[in-house]
């Protein structure tokens, strides 16, 4: 019996990896650097970026008078549960400068996690899959770069179907940055 369980002992040291999608975002300072550093800071504390996708500028949405946004979709391979996964980024956002002072106002980064494998969670730290992703072209443009066939777990559509469907037609153009 012994033999058997230092058999199936090596077998504990692999953990499962999941895929989480993420949204960066900021429209204050030097967008691009900040877009990077957060991209660096994820990569050192969250797990594995395996995927980005190009830099897109937006408007601002929702409290338009403001400077226009960068944004950049993610695949994040990790190993963190969702929501230490969410406070991390949570802390990322502060470490780079982030002050929450205005709903929706400018701000230096925002890390908004999408979709974590296809877990459908409801709590008060983190709603997942992210509850305005349909409504929001600036999110799914980018999304769809590096995850078309992605499948919405509560919509059963695909990113490509979403943004497609999305009503939200604020301009979003791709940066050759």
């Amino acid at each position: 019996m012994l033999n058997e369980f230092k058999d199936i002992c090596p077998l504990l040291k692999f953990k499962i990896m999941n895929i989480a999608y993420l949204l960066i975002g900021g429209n204050l300072g030097n967008r691009s650097v900040n877009l990077k550093k957060a991209i660096l800071l994820i990569d050192q504390t969250c797990g594995k970026i395996v995927q980005t996708s190009a830099i897109y500028e937006t408007a601002a949405w929702g409290l338009t008078n403001q400077p226009a946004f960068y944004n950049q979709a993610v695949k994040l391979q990790t190993n963190l549960p969702p929501e230490l996964l969410m406070e991390k980024l949570l802390e990322i956002e502060t470490r780079m400068g982030r002050i929450r002072s205005t709903k929706l106002g400018p701000r230096v980064i925002d890390l908004d996690m999408l979709f974590y494998n296809q877990l459908i969670i409801h709590s008060t730290l983190l709603i997942l899959p992210h509850p305005e992703i349909a409504k929001r072209r600036f999110a799914l443009l980018p999304l769809s770069e590096i995850a078309a066939n992605f499948n919405h777990p509560l919509y059963q559509k695909t990113i490509e179907e979403l943004l497609m469907e999305c009503p939200d037609q604020l301009d979003v153009q791709k940066m050759s940055i």
